[in-house]
This record gives C-alpha cells, sequence and structure tokens, in this order.
C-alpha cells in the first residue's frame, strides 16, 4: 500500500487526531449505552457549537472554547435530568437548538466569519487540523482515557444500577456528572475528524457493534475500541485518497462493521440460546431431550 500521506504534515495530524477520536468516544460511549443515554453525544455537539462560535468570535481557541461550553452544557443537562421532572424534555431541546442557533449567530458576528467556517466541525476536516489542535486534543483525550479506564469499575456499577451503587457508597451523582463532562469533552476531541453532528454514531455504534461478539464489559470495552481506531483510520486514509467527508466516510465504515458483525455474530448467538437452554434445562430438573432447540417450534410429540 502506498503511504506517501505520511508525507505530509497535516495528515499526520490528521491521523493521529483520528487514532485518539477512536480510542476516546467509544470508550466514553459503552457508559452511555449502559445508562441508554445514546443521543446525549448528540445533544452535546449540538451545544458545542455555540463554543466554536464565540471562539471565533472572541478570537479564541474553537477547540477550548467548545470544550468549556459543552462541559457546561453537560453540567446543565445532568441538572435537569435530576430536577426537570416533566418539563426535562422540553428543557433539554430548547438548549439543543438553543445552542445550534447560537453557533450560528456568533460565527456570522465574527470578523470575516460566515457559516463555512462552521462547516469543518460540523462535519469533520482533514487540512485545517491544526498542531494546537492536537495539542488540544492529546491533553483532552488524555483527561477522557484517565477517567474512562481509572474509574472503570464505579462508572460501570452506576451505569447499571444507580440504586445498587448507592447503596454501597458509591457518590452517585458526582459519578453521573463526571460521566456527561466527560463525554463533553470527548465531543470537542472528536469534532476536527468526525464533526460535531456526527461524533454521537462514533461514541455508539462501535458499542454496539462490540456487543454482538460479547457480552462481558471488559471484551466490549477492548473490542469496541478496536473498531473505533480501525474505523477512524480507514476513514481518514479514504478521505484523503477519495477526496470524500472524513466524518461521513468513519460513521459509514462504523455502520458497515456493525452489519458484518452482527451477520458474523448470529451462529455464535444461536449456539449461546442453546446452551442456555440445556443449562436451564438441567437446573429444572429435565431430561436434555425434552429441551426444544432454538428457532424450532415444539410438535407436541415428546421422544422416549
Amino acid at each position: 500500500m502506498n503511504l506517501e500521506f505520511l508525507d505530509y504534515a497535516f495528515m499526520q495530524r490528521a491521523l493521529l487526531a483520528a487514532v485518539l477520536v477512536g480510542i476516546t468516544a467509544p470508550a466514553v460511549g459503552i457508559y452511555l449505552v449502559q445508562r441508554r443515554q445514546a443521543l446525549l453525544g448528540d445533544g452535546i455537539g449540538h451545544v458545542a457549537m455555540t463554543g466554536v462560535g464565540l471562539g471565533f468570535l472572541l478570537s479564541w481557541s474553537p477547540v477550548w472554547m467548545a470544550t468549556a461550553v459543552s462541559v457546561l452544557g453537560a453540567v446543565l443537562m445532568e441538572l435537569i435530568r435530576w430536577y426537570g421532572k416533566t418539563r426535562g424534555d422540553l428543557a433539554l431541546a430548547m438548549l439543543f437548538y438553543g445552542g445550534m442557533a447560537g453557533g450560528v449567530m456568533f460565527i456570522n458576528l465574527a470578523p470575516g466569519g460566515s457559516n463555512a467556517n462552521l462547516t469543518s466541525y460540523l462535519f469533520g476536516s482533514l487540512s485545517t487540523v491544526s498542531e494546537s489542535d492536537v495539542t488540544a486534543i492529546c491533553l483532552l483525550a488524555a483527561f477522557v482515557v484517565l477517567v474512562t479506564v481509572g474509574l472503570r469499575r464505579q462508572l460501570f456499577a452506576v451505569s447499571q444500577d444507580e440504586e445498587f451503587a448507592r447503596v454501597t457508597g458509591l457518590p452517585v451523582r458526582a459519578l453521573n456528572l463526571l460521566t456527561a463532562v466527560t463525554a463533553a469533552v470527548t465531543v470537542t476531541v472528536a469534532m476536527r475528524v468526525v464533526g460535531l453532528l456526527l461524533v454521537s454514531a462514533l461514541m455508539v455504534v462501535p458499542v454496539a457493534a462490540a456487543q454482538q461478539l460479547s457480552r462481558s464489559f471488559a471484551a466490549t470495552f477492548a473490542i469496541s475500541v478496536a473498531i473505533g481506531v480501525s474505523v477512524a483510520i480507514g476513514g481518514t486514509v479514504t478521505s484523503y485518497y477519495q477526496d470524500v467527508p472524513p466524518g461521513a466516510t468513519i460513521v459509514l465504515l462504523t455502520i458497515g462493521a456493525f452489519v458484518l458483525l452482527t451477520v458474523a455474530a448470529t451462529p455464535l448467538a444461536r449456539r449461546r440460546a442453546r446452551a442456555a437452554a440445556r443449562v436451564a434445562a438441567q437446573e429444572a430438573g429435565d431430561p436434555a431431550e425434552c429441551v426444544i432447540p432454538v428457532g424450532r417450534k415444539p410438535t407436541g410429540k415428546v421422544g422416549v
């Protein structure tokens, strides 16, 4: 394979950013999937648009400004989830749409700003990943990995059962808040490569694909990160050679990986179901020949 793309500094920066995105997005996404908050990343992405617009308006780094705004938005989302009750959905909707509107407004108020400046942040862009962006992405990715790996037992416990975690003495609200903040940081890590509007897919789909092969948390975590890194690199390289948007390419590759693993895992799932049925029958004291094979209807006849 021709590796000429590695001769270009912008591709080196883009590939490094892609690898970090491939690691961090599924690492956070596995907790969001467990908490049934798969679309949280999408909402944070909308809020982060205001940060990008403010960065252009104030001539500050859009990455760091988006990080600050998205973290604030994530905290507000958690507060709404705790106290919002019946009006929580309405408040979240206003927060999401307000974030989008704020981003468009601020970037158009910026000197020389236009919606074209926002496009690379919405859908990702290889050529615009600067050295300062890479530095910010590396620092933010280190924080995400530290939290998702270092506190994996506590975060997993809270994601599975908040009440049980609270009884065991874990600071449930603090951990929920930390998960939301980590998701916000991940969105800003990924926005230069995947884009704010597509980052949620890279947080969720690799986890769903990994779950087709394993039910173990540790194995699912490792497989989803491997998928994330593979599709991020593959999408970045494909974008260079075919001149297509990197974010869309990465997401389509991720969905393709999910489809392939789902098809490949179907026989494995059937074997697991048959094994589980045999174990259940043995525990119930039924003879093995009375177990009905998975996928086959009972005929009314029992073997002797």
